[in-house]
């Protein structure tokens, strides 16, 4: 008997605990939720907590409300000028409406994704057909980013979804592209190159001329100091001289034969082929001086 009691009381405690489980349901911080009776929305707006519920006849379906990333993989893109760029950009959304989500995309977040990367695509189409080259690489990446922000926000606020930020992570020119548009930088900089060269090659030749016409004018300008001084020196000696053999004309001619003596006969070997009688013996002869 008392066993019996026993399988009593626990079929009755599974039987409430399946009606439990049927009847109540919880909703968490980072979920929405919607009821569903009858293939029909009846509730969509829980917070969170503990809920009931018709058991069998409404069901509980519930969605993640945290911020999801879509990082789309990259894609290519036209500029103004037909340039091709290969362009890499991502989104940050959430749930807003539990019901728009439900009703316009089934509560799927791959669809909702696929929806977005369209919006997307369409948008980077638009902006970046309207640019050139240079202000989308350069200059323009901030205001398309908050264009597409704005336009997707508007777009996607349809499926229920708000869009929290848009970004383009990286845009570049595909490799084949890359790799001739290295080629004409790497010509324009060696041609650049060059001409620098050529114009310091020009500017030295200028520096060394100036240089040195500057060197022969420092030169000639001291030759002619230095024949200027000479001279005066010249003139100066040539004075003392005059004063000396005006002084005593007659020790100076001495002096000057005895200078002229010596440097003649020097040395022994020396010959000199000359009349006896010639003035340049004056001396020599009558050494006496009045």
């Amino acid at each position: 008997m008392n066993q019996t009691k026993m399988v009593a009381v626990i079929g009755l405690l599974a039987i409430l605990t399946i009606t439990a489980l049927s009847v109540f349901y919880t909703v968490d911080e980072r979920e929405k939720a919607i009821v569903i009776r009858l293939g029909k929305v009846v509730r969509y707006d829980d917070e969170p907590g503990l809920h009931l519920k018709w058991p069998v006849a409404e069901e509980v379906r519930f969605f993640d409300s945290r911020i999801v990333t879509l990082d789309a993989p990259p894609q290519r893109y036209l500029t103004e000028e037909k340039k091709s760029l290969e362009v890499d950009s991502f989104v940050k959304w959430r749930i807003v409406d539990t019901l728009k989500y439900y009703l316009t995309v089934g509560g799927d977040e791959s669809r909702a994704n696929t929806r977005l990367s369209q919006l997307v695509d369409d948008g980077l189409r638009s902006e970046f057909g309207k640019r050139p080259l240079k202000d989308v690489v350069s200059g323009d990446r901030r205001e398309i980013m908050q264009i597409l922000r704005v336009n997707t926000a508007q777009a996607a606020s349809r499926f229920g979804i708000e869009v929290i930020d848009v970004r383009l992570q990286r845009v570049d020119l595909p490799t084949d592209v890359s790799e001739s548009v290295y080629r004409r930088m790497e010509a324009e900089r060696a041609r650049i190159a060059k001409e620098l060269r050529a114009q310091g090659a020009e500017a030295a030749e200028k520096i060394r001329a100036d240089s040195e016409r500057q060197r022969d004018i420092m030169l000639a300008e001291a030759y002619r100091d230095a024949e200027r001084i000479r001279g005066e020196g010249d003139a100066r000696a040539t004075a003392i001289y005059a004063k000396a053999f005006n002084t005593n004309p007659e020790f100076y001619r001495l002096y000057r034969s005895l200078n002229a003596y010596k440097a003649t006969f020097k040395d022994k070997s020396d010959i000199m082929v000359i009349d006896p009688s010639s003035e340049f013996f004056k001396y020599l002869k009558s050494p006496a001086i009045r």
